[in-house]
C-alpha cells in the first residue's frame, strides 16, 4: 500500500515539475479591440497577419465586438505598439490593447483625452446615435471621449443612447459633429454617405431619416 502511495505522490510531482506544463504557463494573454473587421473573411485576413508572428497561440476573433485574443510568449516581450503595427499591416484600426503578463502585471493603451480639472463643473447629456455593435460602441465612445472636455462617454447598444459627460463649456453639437465625422448619425448631424459606407458592414446601421 505505501508503495502504491509513493508511486502516487511521484507521478504527481513529476507532473507538476514538467517544464512541458511551466512552459504553458510562461506566456502573455492579449486582448485586441480592432475596428474595421466588416466579415469573416476580414477577420481571417487578420488572424492571418497575426499568425507571422512565431509562437503566436489560442488566436480567437469575436466579430460582434471586433475583439481579438491569443497569447504570445513571454521571453519575446511583445509590446502594445508591436500589436498596434501588426493590426495596421492587415488593413485594419487598433482600438485598445490589454496585456496580462506572466509575471503578473497588466499594460493596457490609454484613450487620448483632454484632462478635465477637479475644479470643473461637470455635466451629463444624453442623446440618440445610430449603431449595432460592439464595434459601433467601441467607435462611438472614443471618439466622443477624445474631444476636450468630455469626461467619460458610454453607448447603450439596445436604447442607442450616448451618455457624454463633460465640462458646462462643451456644446453638445460638437461632439455630435465629432461622432457623424466617424460615420454615426445623431437626430441632428449627419455623416457624410463615403464615411458611412466604409464602415464594416456590420456596423452599416439604418440611416436616420431627417
Amino acid at each position: 500500500m505505501k508503495n502504491i502511495i509513493v508511486m502516487f505522490l511521484s507521478i504527481v510531482l513529476i507532473g507538476t515539475n514538467n517544464p512541458i506544463n511551466a512552459q504553458t504557463k510562461n506566456v502573455d494573454e492579449f486582448t485586441v479591440q480592432v475596428d474595421g473587421l466588416g466579415c469573416p473573411f476580414c477577420a481571417y485576413g487578420l488572424e492571418k497577419k497575426f499568425k507571422e508572428l512565431k509562437g503566436i497561440k489560442k488566436v480567437t476573433i469575436e466579430m460582434e465586438t471586433g475583439v481579438m485574443d491569443f497569447v504570445y510568449p513571454a521571453d519575446k516581450a511583445l509590446s502594445i505598439e508591436q500589436v498596434e503595427k501588426q493590426v495596421e499591416k492587415a488593413g485594419y484600426t487598433p482600438v485598445s490593447v490589454s496585456i496580462n503578463r506572466a509575471d503578473g502585471t497588466v499594460e493596457t493603451t490609454v484613450t487620448e483625452s483632454a484632462v478635465v480639472s477637479e475644479e470643473a463643473e461637470l455635466t451629463t447629456i444624453e442623446f440618440y446615435v445610430a449603431g449595432n455593435c460592439g464595434m459601433c460602441k467601441a467607435r462611438i465612445e472614443n471618439t466622443a471621449k477624445k474631444i476636450e472636455g468630455v469626461h467619460e462617454a458610454i453607448w447603450d447598444k439596445e436604447t442607442k443612447q450616448l451618455t457624454v459627460t463633460m465640462v458646462a463649456e462643451v456644446l453638445q453639437s460638437d461632439v455630435e459633429e465629432a461622432i457623424a465625422k466617424s460615420g454615426h448619425d445623431t437626430k441632428t448631424a449627419t455623416a457624410e454617405q463615403e464615411v458611412y459606407d466604409d464602415l464594416p458592414g456590420c456596423c452599416q446601421y439604418e440611416r436616420v431619416e431627417k
